[in-house]
């Protein structure tokens, strides 16, 4: 049986946002156990042209949401970039993976030849669901969730392969 848009794009797209989820309530605990603010952590990167952690994240979940929304052809929900604390983002990740989880199979199924439009580069990029989802969406939502986790990582939180993985 072939693997189905839903079951491409919800799965992953949760394991991953619990995986965030979890490896901030790590570095949560590490900054108690440091006692450093952990607010340093958000405006740390790891290059002086990359985005902050802070903004990662932001986009870890705005990937989330957009993907599914644009897949089931609904609007996709706008977040303010309001968090300035752990419990901030960790409720905009539950947030987001309730919107996410909101979705039926049924609503994304069939997507695969959808004309998808975002605006990329300052000019509109039309593509398939399934192009969509395998050469913008996913690589975006990975890379953006490697980068926060590589940013705490490199700031000393204990967080490994398998935390990343959501695998404990």
């Amino acid at each position: 049986m072939p693997l189905t848009m839903y079951q491409a794009t919800v799965p992953a797209l949760l394991q991953t946002l619990n995986a965030c989820s979890a490896i901030l309530g790590k570095a949560e605990a590490d900054a108690a156990a440091r006692k450093i603010d952990q607010a340093v952590f958000f405006d740390y990167r790891l290059a002086p042209d990359m985005y902050p952690l802070s903004r990662q994240l932001q986009l870890v979940t705005d990937f989330a949401r957009s993907t599914v929304a644009r897949l089931a052809g609904v609007e996709v929900p706008k977040y303010d970039y309001s968090e300035k604390t752990i419990a901030d983002f960790q409720a905009r990740i539950a947030k987001s993976a309730a919107f996410v989880q909101s979705f039926k199979p049924d609503a994304i199924d069939g997507s695969e030849t959808r004309a998808i439009t975002i605006p990329f580069g300052g000019q509109p990029v039309t593509f398939t669901g399934q192009e969509y989802l395998v050469t913008f969406a996913l690589p975006n939502f990975y890379f953006h969730a490697t980068a926060a986790y590589a940013i705490l990582r490199h700031c000393g939180v204990n967080v490994g392969k398998r935390d990343f993985l959501n695998r404990g």
